[in-house]
């Protein structure tokens, strides 16, 4: 016996089996979110944007293109759709990653000579070529500007060492050594 359904509304299914929503986060992040002020500012500011003027705004082109008709062929509507998923999958991210962050303020850390979470670290290696990096957040990383995150193995090397120290770092080269030259919390 063979029972027939009536046809779905058009509503209720997806535009295209292709575009699932599966929201990509790296597996590896850290269950703490350490965080500098300027960097939770920036997320925060990048989240109040999203909400508060994008989402608005493609929100009523995909209405305003509903209105026009046939949806199947309709590119504001099919664009704004899918911008509109692109915006509240950002939204959740940075929603998650706020409520997890902690943020740590380096200029209120008394001086030392030891390195932790917002230090700017110069150090040479073996052959004697000086690089500096400042420790930061995962979502603050910027290895143009020689920003790299706590949980780098450069960072994992440098994490409690003094100024004056020589630490092994492992690289995919095999180990090497690094001496710490200067450490400033700016």
């Amino acid at each position: 016996m063979s029972v027939e359904f009536p046809a779905m509304s058009k509503a209720f299914t997806r535009e295209s089996e292709a575009e699932e929503e599966l929201e990509v986060v790296p597996a590896a992040l850290p269950a703490k979110n350490y965080i500098s002020p300027a960097g939770y500012a920036r997320l925060k500011s990048e989240l109040k944007q999203l909400v508060e003027a994008e989402r608005p705004e493609v929100v009523r082109t995909v209405s305003w293109a509903a209105k026009n008709g046939d949806r199947s062929e309709n590119g504001d509507y099919l664009y704004g759709k899918k911008r509109l998923r692109e915006i509240d999958r950002r939204i959740r991210f940075l929603s998650k990653r706020l409520e997890r962050s902690e943020v740590v303020d380096p200029a209120k850390r008394p001086k030392t000579d030891q390195v932790f979470f917002g230090a700017t670290v110069a150090y040479a290696n073996a052959k004697g070529e000086e690089r500096s990096v400042k420790i930061v957040g995962v979502d603050e990383v910027d290895p143009g500007h020689g920003h790299v995150s706590w949980i780098s193995p450069i960072a994992r090397a440098l994490l409690r060492a003094h100024e004056g120290d020589v630490v092994r770092m492992r690289t995919p080269a095999g180990e090497e050594e690094i001496e710490i030259l200067r450490v400033e919390y700016i």
